[in-house]
């Protein structure tokens, strides 16, 4: 017998492909209720509103991310390792978006859809701020005398990171991404 999965999950399953693949502006309520296979109540019985369910969606795709991340850390034995996983969990988190089509950074592609007061911004904006944070202390445990230049490299590391998953969202692909691995190496061994 099949387990019957709750309609929350099912509309959070919808949602984070609806929303991925067409844009939060673009996917209405119906849409979503009928990829979902639920009734309209049972979005409203699970949602207060859309704008709930689309900062649903953000968290949910945060805590997909930082479980990627966690594998990658798992096996990263040194801060240069550590800060290479941050990298790569951006290119797992890119292969779980090629069956809808890849499009980028699904937090900056709804980010950008939403108002400036939203509370699913705060949810991106913590999430781009907690991967220079991680690249803060992984090169300053590499370079404890770094300085200010710490700061800097890790807001760099930050902006290439950011750029390729940009670029790689308009180029269909991870190329970028792998691309922007290379380049953080580079700057690690200038450091």
């Amino acid at each position: 017998m099949t387990e019957r999965v709750p309609a929350r999950e099912r509309l959070l399953k919808a949602a984070a492909e609806l929303f991925y693949r067409d844009g939060v502006g673009a996917t209405g309520i119906d849409t979503i209720t009928a990829h979902a296979g639920v009734a309209k109540m049972s979005l409203y019985n699970n949602f207060s509103s859309k704008s709930e369910l689309v900062k649903a969606y953000l968290d949910a795709r945060l805590e997909e991310w930082h479980e990627l991340y966690r594998q990658r850390l798992a096996s990263a034995a040194s801060p240069r390792e550590r800060l290479l996983a941050v990298f790569d969990s951006y290119v797992d988190h890119a292969e779980l978006a090629y069956g809808w089509g890849f499009r980028g950074c699904g937090l900056l592609n709804a980010a950008a859809e939403l108002s400036i007061a939203d509370p699913g911004r705060a949810t991106v904006a913590l999430q781009k701020e907690e991967v220079e944070q991680l690249f803060r202390q992984y090169l300053s445990e590499m370079k404890p005398d770094g300085g200010a230049a710490i700061g800097e490299t890790a807001e760099h590391l930050s902006f290439v990171l950011e750029g390729a998953m940009a670029r790689a969202g308009l180029d269909g692909h991870d190329g970028r991404l792998k691309a922007a691995r290379r380049i953080a190496i580079s700057v690690m061994d200038s450091l």
